[in-house]
């Protein structure tokens, strides 16, 4: 296991001994320092405090029962319940159409192994962290002032910084159906020719408009239905999470580094066909997230209790059993700190036709049966009719007019980010752009601290004039 999920154990212990508000500041200021959290304000801090507080009463009532599953101060325990809901979810389950589901009898069939975990036999890329995906909406109080709308990323730089009160007010809902979509074109990859490549969220989130919403949900059928019209889908490494909505990179489209032929909904409520599939493959599958002990969960078996009201999406990527209880392996995408190291063992036969959590209900899986194409060579990139950048550059807006692009610069960097200003652009894995300090940031442990990029000058970015000589027309 990993260090972070030691951590938690060793955090625990201490639960448990608590008797005082000193000892829990104690803990919080361990908890931060292990998780690398800081906050903007002392307001902010205390605020947070309190839903830490409020975090450790509920997980040490949890342990202290007869469950079969524990629950731990992982890296969300300074969010509220409302506030994780709000932002590390995103499944879009409106039900389909019935004449859309594409209903099969697959999988494997006679005897089926009393066990099996996909990771392996190699099949399962790294567990993701889907983030916030998404502007978090505030409601910050100024000293003096009155109260004021504001997005998280203008409350970096504002006034905001020294508030004196925020309050969490709307959220967007989360790419859960992208990591669980990618994750299951992965495996197939993986099996059908033996090559395990890390796919692009990001792509479907920018580009997979006809029914899903980006940051603001989606679902896993839709999304396999994007890979199969675009003839394939692209690799993380040439099209990286940013955890935001942004432009579709139609060069990036036509980079298909995995296809599917298809895609095979399992019938809903129907375990049995459920465990072929997965004796087969890795299966996406809608969950309720939701609950607050899913937020908290370390590790076990979870048996709820949960709503069956599908909100999330994760993957299974196996089955096992242990003490007499039978259980799913479950790949989420809220990183390593979470759960066991990324993943969760989740009750299956239950007794409940739609499984715990609903897992039964919502579950389908991509079917490959043709090769990958080749990869293209490297070329230009076409920013309109008129304009092109090299290989290995970015198009960046440089004016607009009612809306329309109508000239073209080139970042020389891949997959950057273009800045509001017109004048720069910034690396993808720092996305934010600060003009005013000459720093492209990224987000660091939590949505209240950030970092600059480390380049040649002492942790900012390599000199913005750099950046502007790295523009051509």
């Amino acid at each position: 296991m990993n260090f972070l999920y030691t951590f938690a154990s060793t955090l625990l212990l201490s639960l448990l001994s608590l008797s005082s508000s000193s000892d829990i500041s104690q803990l919080f200021e361990t908890w931060c320092k292990e998780h690398g959290k800081t906050y903007t304000s002392q307001e902010e801090k205390s605020y947070r405090l309190k839903a830490f507080e409020d975090n450790c009463d509920f997980v040490k009532k949890h342990n202290e029962g007869n469950s079969i599953y524990t629950l731990s101060l992982n890296a969300f325990a300074d969010l509220t319940h409302q506030e994780f809901k709000s932002s590390r979810l995103g499944l879009s389950a409106a039900p389909l159409n019935p004449d859309q589901r594409n209903l099969e009898v697959t999988g494997v069939f006679g005897d089926i192994p009393a066990s099996i975990d996909w990771r392996k036999k190699g099949a399962v890329t790294n567990v993701k962290d889907q983030g916030s995906c998404g502007t978090l909406v505030y409601l910050c109080k100024y000293t003096c002032t009155a109260f004021y709308f504001v997005a998280i990323d203008f409350c970096y730089n504002t006034r905001c910084l020294s508030l004196l009160a925020w309050y969490r007010i709307a959220d967007a809902a989360g790419a859960c159906w992208s990591f669980s979509a990618t994750g299951a074109i992965e495996a197939i990859n993986k099996i059908a020719t033996g090559s395990l490549v890390s796919l692009s969220e990001q792509e479907l989130v920018d580009c997979d408009r006809s029914f899903n919403s980006g940051c603001e949900g989606g679902l896993m059928d839709y999304a396999f239905k994007f890979v199969i019209n675009n003839h394939g889908i692209d690799t993380e490494e040439d099209y990286p999470y940013r955890a935001q909505d942004g432009t579709c990179k139609k060069e990036k489209l036509k980079r298909h580094a995995v296809t599917i032929d298809k895609y095979v909904d399992v019938p809903p409520n129907n375990e049995k066909q459920l465990l072929q599939a997965v004796a087969a493959q890795p299966v996406s599958v809608g969950i309720c997230g939701s609950e607050r002990a899913f937020q908290m969960y370390s590790k076990g078996i979870f048996t709820g209790p949960c709503s069956t009201s599908l909100d999330h999406a994760v993957l299974i990527v196996g089955y096992g059993s242990e003490n007499g209880v039978d259980y799913w392996i479950v790949k989420n995408s809220w990183g390593t700190s979470w759960g066991m190291s990324g993943y969760m063992h989740m009750q299956r036969n239950s007794g409940n036709s739609q499984g715990v959590c609903g897992i039964n209900m919502l579950a389908s899986y991509p079917v490959k049966t043709s090769p990958n194409p080749p990869p293209p060579p490297p070329g230009p990139t076409r920013c309109s009719f008129f304009t092109r950048c090299g290989a290995g550059e970015t198009c960046c807006c440089a004016s607009k007019f009612f809306g329309i692009c109508i000239s073209w610069k080139c970042c020389g960097l891949d997959s950057a980010v273009c800045c509001k200003d017109r004048l720069h652009c910034c690396p993808h894995d720092y996305p934010i752009c600060d003009a005013d300090r000459n720093l492209c940031l990224k987000r660091a442990g939590n949505a209240t601290r950030m970092e600059a990029i480390e380049g040649k000058t002492s942790g900012k970015l390599s000199r913005w004039d750099s950046l502007i000589e790295a523009w051509i027309q």
